[in-house]
């Protein structure tokens, strides 16, 4: 690229809200350089170090030459990279922190061969290993709601909580992606990292600080406890065409035209520990489907010797996106003469409550935290270990196409396979008042 072209392109989506916006623009365009190079080869990196040197850290004292490098790159050039930075960019007279994007690989195995292999270049506190949901407001939001609110802290277990739902849509298929996907599948694009990062904040301990190391601690903690998925848990599924809307295997990027990788996936797990023994958490994602949605169902129990019979369960709503917010579901008597009981709702939007502030994009948050040397909502090495060894069997029985492995169908733009509703059902969800309308008081009749 030219320097005008590359200008262009990290400049393209940056949105201008503000009359002074174009001017900051401009001058952030003057920070920016461009420098290219061969990922293979030594010289690429040294002119790199003298381009930096020369540019970026004449002006700086010893000590202030600190170094970012944000590995945006496919996992297959993680570590020639990483070597090829180390060996000939790194500072030597400031800290070195080296960011990277997932996947951090495809199954235990090779993640604990990545690890090892960045290990030997860069120590763990030098690498942030970035889940872009970590840096999600609401994701980011869920330590408070537990930890600050102590009317939560004494119901959150298995004597308050039937279940857990953990919820990613996207109303749109692959795309013209399908021959990535196909390498990868949902299970491994959202669940393995993003809903599993979502649900370990759910379920750890309490942390002994807000010290990074500690909320980690306590993640990796209950990442433990966790068996690997059985695949009787499990309900996978693939999108066909509805409409104009083509199914996943007419892609034209495709090669596999009998590819058995899941664009839908609902799988339970479950959490061997004294607190959540006996709960099912529902970790659900997928392609075309009905909506664009992230959330979090915390589905409490039925009141015992429920004087209401009709009377729906509580539910705890933590809705990461769209619109931002969190709501609790629960019963109230109708208003009037009549002793109907009503479900409604305790609800916390936030484009209502919060209408002057202005919340960063996941990146902004994250970015910001590497500069700062905050590691609370990056993973961790053995947290990744953890988390790959829940996933890493059943993974391997769809990539082996284990005879065990079935894949429904299910249209495109729909809620996913017609076996879903049964499926969360025989886990204990109770869907009988999933929706629900706000009541209209009638009025008094008018007199003449």
């Amino acid at each position: 690229m030219t320097h005008e072209e590359y200008l262009d392109r990290v400049t393209h989506y940056i949105k201008l809200e503000r009359e002074d916006d174009q001017a900051l623009l401009t001058k952030f365009k003057t920070l920016l350089h461009y420098q290219a190079g061969s990922y293979d080869q030594d010289e690429a990196y040294q002119s790199l170090d003298k381009f930096i040197k020369e540019n970026a850290e004449s002006t700086m004292s010893p000590g202030q030459r600190n170094r970012v490098f944000y590995m945006a790159l496919p996992p297959s050039v993680f570590v020639p990279v990483a070597r090829g930075l180390r060996r000939n960019a790194y500072a030597t007279d400031g800290v070195n922190r080296i960011v990277v994007e997932k996947p951090f690989g495809k199954d235990l195995a090779s993640s604990t061969a990545l690890a090892k292999d960045l290990a030997q270049l860069f120590a763990e506190k030098e690498i942030f290993r970035i889940d872009h949901y970590l840096g999600k407001e609401m994701v980011k939001n869920m330590m408070t709601v537990r930890f600050a609110n102590i009317f939560f802290s004494h119901i959150w277990n298995r004597m308050y909580i039937d279940n857990v739902q953990i919820t990613f849509k996207e109303p749109f298929g692959t795309e013209g992606r399908g021959g990535y996907f196909d390498e990868f599948g949902i299970i491994r694009d959202v669940m393995q990292n993003h809903l599993l990062q979502i649900l370990s904040l759910i379920a750890m301990e309490r942390p002994i600080s807000t010290d990074a190391e500690a909320i980690r601690d306590e993640k990796v903690k209950v990442l433990k406890c966790i068996p690997t998925i059985d695949v009787r848990d499990t309900l996978l599924g693939q999108y066909t065409r509805n409409g104009d809307k083509p199914g996943y295997l007419e892609d034209t990027t495709l090669t596999n035209k009998d590819s058995l990788t899941p664009t839908f996936a609902a799988l339970v797990l479950w959490i061997q520990n004294e607190r959540w023994e006996g709960v099912p958490f529902i970790l659900k994602a997928g392609k075309a489907l009905d909506a664009a949605k992230v959330e979090v169902r915390i589905q409490f129990r039925h009141v015992a010797g429920n004087l209401y019979k009709n009377a729906a369960r509580n539910e705890l709503v933590i809705r990461v996106q769209p619109d931002e917010a969190v709501y609790m579901k629960f019963n109230n008597k109708l208003p009037g003469l009549s002793y109907q009981t009503s479900q409604t709702d305790l609800d916390l939007t936030y484009g209502n409550r919060y209408v002057d502030l202005s919340i960063p994009d996941a990146y902004e948050s994250l970015l910001l935290d590497v500069l700062r040397n905050d590691h609370s909502n990056f993973v961790r090495d053995d947290e990744l270990d953890a988390a790959w060894r829940i996933f890493t069997p059943l993974l391997h029985k769809i990539d082996q196409h284990d005879a065990d492995i079935k894949i429904a169908t299910y249209k495109y733009g729909s809620r996913g396979p017609d076996a879903l509703d049964g499926f969360v059902k025989h886990y204990g969800y109770d869907r009988s008042h999933a929706h629900y309308d706000w009541p209209v008081q009638s009025v008094l009749p008018k007199t003449d």
